[in-house]
């Protein structure tokens, strides 16, 4: 991957001085981040510490970076040939874009669920044990312990637990992204990125991931990526507010839609645009 070294816009102010709010306990320290697709910049000079064992919720407009900067904290956007970067982030003190990182582990340590469920063509209980198999688990009994506890932390165990030979795909879409909850958890992760995994499904199945997700933070730090702010203020400790690719405000959540410091931020969350 090359590296851009120049960028139009200075970051924002409010973006420095929650950096500074957040700097104790962090899993994610993100300094001067940019990001281009080829000459187009997505990302202006991102700067933000995400906490450890909280749920950090990224919202904004369609179009914002939103999910471009999701996909950098675990390298995956640096599929797409055209990317260049410049600036640094730091995954558990270590520079993920530094030559020789380990693209590989950090990918282990960060699971990722999309925003469409992805289950595997293959039975519920072979698409829990494919990430242990690719780590080198063989033994039955290993891993069917693996795919009960995974499936107990997505809490769909007691739904699938006489069907796990059963493919996958004849659960419904709330299962199915749950059963993809699952398939992350089942590589034990430190942190689980999370881009807009409800935007498909139901008002029934959405509660169920949302209660998932307050659960799971007491053992995982999680970033998700919403477009619904009603569900960044449910289930989030700390919101960012991302616009046309720089971070107008990152707090506290009930402080940022309670009383936001940015006008840009107050207009968003009170519906005048976005």
């Amino acid at each position: 991957m090359s590296l851009a070294v120049t960028n139009k816009r200075t970051f924002s102010a409010n973006a420095v001085e929650n950096k500074t709010e957040f700097a104790a306990k962090t899993i994610y320290d993100v300094d001067n981040f940019n990001l281009w697709y080829g000459n187009d910049q997505a990302l202006y000079d991102v700067n933000l510490a995400i906490p450890e064992n909280q749920v950090t919720a990224i919202i904004g407009p369609s179009g914002c970076g939103k999910s471009t900067f999701i996909k950098s904290l675990n390298r995956m956007v640096e599929l797409i040939p055209s990317v260049k970067i410049s600036g640094n982030i730091r995954y558990a003190g270590g520079d993920i874009f530094s030559p020789g990182y380990k693209v590989e582990q950090l990918r282990t340590d960060v699971g990722m669920v999309f925003q469409n469920p992805n289950p595997f063509p293959k039975s519920i209980y072979e698409n829990i044990a494919y990430g242990p198999k690719i780590h080198g688990i063989r033994k039955k009994n290993v891993l069917d312990e693996i795919v009960a506890k995974s499936l107990k932390g997505a809490a769909l165990w007691d739904e699938v637990k006489d069907r796990v030979q059963e493919n996958a795909f004849g659960l419904s879409g709330g299962q199915q992204q749950r059963l993809c909850l699952a398939r992350c958890l089942a590589i034990e992760p430190d942190v689980i990125l999370m881009d807009e995994p409800t935007s498909s499904l139901d008002p029934i199945a959405t509660a169920k991931v949302e209660e998932l997700v307050q659960s799971l933070k007491r053992d995982y730090s999680i970033v998700i990526v919403t477009h619904n702010m009603q569900q960044a203020a449910r289930i989030s400790d700390k919101t960012a507010f991302f616009l046309n690719g720089d971070v107008i405000e990152f707090s506290r959540t009930d402080k940022l839609f309670s009383n936001p410091e940015d006008k840009r931020t107050e207009d968003y969350i009170d519906g005048r645009f976005g």
